[in-house]
Parts: C-alpha cells; structure tokens; sequence
C-alpha cells in the first residue's frame, strides 16, 4: 500500500509541476529556482529526518547520494526548467515521457512483451494528449536539453538503486537535494542570478509549493518508490503526469476538453494497465 500511495503522490503532485515551474519562471532564473527549492527542501528533509529519529545516511553511500542529486536535480531538473523557457509544455511532456522507455533499456530488465507494449502504448497515449497545434515551432536547443535530462535521470536514479544500501530515507533525500541545490547554487550567477524580473506573489507561491510538494513530498515517494518497484514499473508515473497536468488545466484554467483529450487518457491507462498488472513471475516486488 505504501508503494501505490507514493506513486499516487509522484503521478499527481509532479504533473502539477509544470504549472508550477511555467509560474516560477516568470521571476525566477532556472538555475536559481533549482537553488531555492532544493537548498530549503533539502534542509527540511533533513530537520524532518532528524525528528523522526531516523538512521543518517551509511558513509559508503554518500558519494552516489551525491552523484544522483547532482544528476537529478542539479543538472536534470534545471535543464527541464531552463526548456520551458523555450519549449511548449505539452512537447515538454511528451519528451520527459520518455523516461520509462530509458529504465527499460538502460537497465537492461527483462521485460516481457506484455510490458514493452505496455510501455509503448504509454508513450503514444501521451503524444495523442499533448500534440502540439499545428504550425508550432520547435526550439532545437530547449528539445536537445530535455532529451539529455532524460538520460541522465534514468541514469541517475538507476545508479542509486544499484549502489544506495543503507536506510534513513529522508536522510538520503535531503543529501540528494542539498548536493543539486548546490550545484545549482554554483552556476546560478554565470546564468543571470536568481531573479530577471521583480518577484511577484504568484511566482513565490509557486516555488514554494515546488519546495514543499514537488521537492520534499514528491522526491521522497520517488526515492522510496526507486527501491521498492522496478525502475520500468515505477517510472510509468511519468505517463500519468501530462494527464494530471491536462485535467488540472481544464478544471482551473478552462483549457479546452475534448474528443482527442479523452482518447489519448484512455491508451494511456490501458499503457499504464499492461506494465502495472504482475504475472505469477512478477508477483517478487513489493506491492
């Protein structure tokens, strides 16, 4: 029950995300946004671990808790921030979809068919939900720097499931989050500094509702969800988010609901079915 209530969390929470980063960079630079959500996040991650009682991280473990914050967050996270700058959300998602196909592959899972068409009927319930109108232009830059936050995602978190040992899961998140912030906090004055325009009430709720939901909440289901589930299995919250994030716009925004809406939602469940439902073979992960 623990792992379906945080990919519940990863599914809903981070297809929020991209409103909330479409807010936050309308006063915030890329970089200095990553700085800010994971500087905070990481430092409450780790008040709460403290609270809590938990185990500190195992010294071993330290440099891939490193090396995974600093791919995820300080160089993939903010790539994806920086492209939204520059590509349409909808493209974004379709790219950053791509994930679960990369866990399947890089992590070389033996995966049977059922699965793979799964995973591909996912994929194309996503590109019928955010096709982009006709006649938009894409941006060469903003497309290669999702395509490359892709990558070192899938590769990052498979690094840390293949190498993180220890316990202490609000530990370990908030190591992660403080390594990217970090990063983030490095570069942030080659790349403009924090701000390019006044900050205003909108955009300071928005990453505050990143730093809290989307770093401290959403990253620690993840984490959690990375060691219980397969990487395939687990990173199908991915397919769930462009969905999430089109039945948010239509309630809040009035964005348009249609025809083609509801079928690219229904081969995206029917995608996510095929992956999530376990044989006699599979029934080894913790449900």
């Amino acid at each position: 029950m623990k792992a379906w209530i945080a990919y519940f969390i990863c599914a809903v929470v981070w297809g929020s995300t991209y409103f909330g980063i479409a807010l936050g960079i309308e006063a915030f630079n890329p970089f200095g946004m990553v700085a800010t959500r994971y500087l905070i996040g990481g430092a409450v991650a780790f008040g709460l671990s403290r609270l809590l009682g938990e185990e500190l991280p195992l010294r071993r473990d330290l440099p891939h808790l490193v090396l995974v914050g600093v791919l995820l967050l300080g160089c993939s996270n903010a790539l994806v921030t920086w492209a939204e700058n520059v590509v349409p959300s909808g493209v974004t998602a379709i790219l950053c979809s791509m994930t679960p196909l990369l866990y399947g592959l890089m992590g070389r899972e033996a995966l049977s068919l059922r699965r793979w068409a799964g995973l591909g009927l996912g994929l194309a319930g996503v590109v019928i939900l955010a096709r982009p109108k006709g006649g938009e232009a894409f941006h060469a830059a903003g497309i290669a720097a999702i395509l490359l936050a892709t990558v070192l995602w899938a590769f990052g978190t498979l690094h840390g499931k293949r190498h993180v040992k220890g316990h202490g899961l609000l530990g370990q998140v908030s190591v992660q989050m403080l390594s990217g912030g970090t990063v983030a906090l490095l570069l942030a004055p080659f790349t403009g500094g924090f701000l390019h325009a006044p900050l205003t009430l909108r955009s300071g709720l928005a990453v505050a509702y990143l730093t809290v939901f989307g770093s401290v909440v959403a990253f620690s289901a993840f984490a959690y969800l990375a060691k219980v589930w397969s990487p395939t299995r687990m990173s199908t919250y991915a397919y769930l988010n462009p969905l999430v994030a089109v039945l948010l716009g239509s309630a809040f925004l009035h964005e348009p609901f249609g025809l083609r809406i509801v079928a690219g939602m229904a081969v995206i469940l029917v995608g996510v079915a095929l992956v999530q439902f376990r044989g006699a073979a599979e029934a080894t992960e913790i449900a």
